[in-house]
């Protein structure tokens, strides 16, 4: 039977995800985007939520309870809901720490993931993203290649979040064509970040250029060693949380645009008892519910360990689609007012359409 129902602990963080978006986060948010980044308070504060914590093994300092697909589309959603480029921040250390938990060594475990235990945002990353139209996961241009004792990575990598500050980075290459993880650490030979890129949405998200030249690594470095990991199952677990951030930026979107059309006046009445607004928000709704549905699909699939592919991809699709639609119609709803920055609907119009980029960048 098909439950959707988060356990007593993933409510107690759904819970406090609400507190903290509500109190700390909505407030910020204008600012951040202007500012192009978050306090170190702030984000200590949202790391403090135990996002993470509640997969993290007992031994670790963390909860122990089994990942959950679902639980992660939920977290993701709140966090979204509040702030796109805040979630992706909190959510930067689990795309290093998730993929360690479900195949690193014992040895790798034991020397990464002790640094969830900080009370401060631990500064780990992952480089997926290739330039170019015809990027795909599973056929990288990076390479890596056996050489000796250790590996040999080249290529380039776009869109790392914090990549400047983090002491240890999973970037992904071709090994003998097929894609594998590798741990680089801070100040590795041959790894160069470049400048901080400018980007029309999520901008208060550092994100940056890199470059691997004959980044040389040792063997033990490649996760999970001869095992490997399992590409699939980590974008999977990618495409559930992004399709859970997707649905939140596109509640966010409805709840401006349903406030807005209740208090806008014209011709007497509040625009939103015109059919053709009326019309706009009943879809919008709808839409939201869809994705959210087809996300929490996709992530039941994931949990009772079914092929989820298909799923996951529909679900992140939909989900992506949704919060264009939904932002843009917003704008539409709010008319020239739409298109000033102090209202703050052009930047969740501007934080939607990221999410074409957005393959392998949040996990959970």
């Amino acid at each position: 039977m098909i439950s959707f129902a988060p356990t007593e602990d993933q409510q107690l963080i759904i819970d406090n995800i609400r507190r903290f978006v509500r109190e700390r986060v909505q407030r910020a948010s204008r600012e951040a985007d202007e500012g192009r980044g978050y306090s170190a308070g702030l984000l200590s504060e949202g790391w403090q939520l135990g996002l993470l914590g509640i997969w993290t093994p007992e031994a670790m300092g963390g909860l122990g309870e089994p990942h959950s697909a679902i639980g992660a589309a939920l977290f993701a959603e709140e966090l979204a809901y509040g702030d796109l480029a805040l979630a992706l921040h909190l959510l930067t250390p689990a795309l290093f720490a998730l993929p360690v938990l479900e195949f690193g060594t014992s040895a790798q475990q034991e020397r990464w993931l002790s640094s969830l235990e900080s009370e401060k945002l631990p500064m780990l990353t992952a480089a997926l993203n290739e330039n170019g139209w015809n990027f795909d996961p599973a056929n990288l241009a990076t390479t890596a290649t056996r050489d000796g004792d250790g590996y040999v990575l080249n290529g380039a990598k776009v869109r790392v979040p914090i990549a400047a500050e983090a002491e240890a980075m999973l970037v992904y290459a071709a090994e003998d064509g097929k894609t594998q993880a590798f741990i680089v650490e801070k100040g590795a030979e041959g790894l160069q970040i470049g400048e901080r890129e400018q980007l029309m949405g999520i901008r208060a998200l550092p994100t940056y250029e890199l470059t691997l030249a004959e980044c040389r690594i040792p063997a033990s470095a490649k996760l999970g060693e001869a095992g490997g990991v399992e590409l699939d199952k980590l974008l999977n677990f990618s495409r559930v949380t992004v399709g859970g951030l997707a649905v939140g930026v596109a509640r966010a979107a409805l709840e401006h645009a349903v406030t807005y059309a209740k208090e806008r006046q014209a011709f007497g009445k509040a625009i939103a008892q015109y059919q053709s607004i009326a019309f706009f928000l009943a879809e919008m709704q709808m839409e939201i519910d869809a994705a959210r549905l087809l996300v929490w699909e996709a992530a039941w699939n994931v949990d009772k360990g079914s092929p989820a592919t298909r799923e996951c991809a529909l679900g992140v699709h939909y989900a992506d689609e949704t919060a264009m639609l939904v932002a843009d119609r917003t704008v539409q709803i709010y008319g020239g007012h739409g298109y000033i920055r102090d209202n703050g609907v052009e930047q969740l119009l501007r934080d939607a359409r990221s999410f074409a980029t957005l393959t392998g960048s949040a996990m959970l």
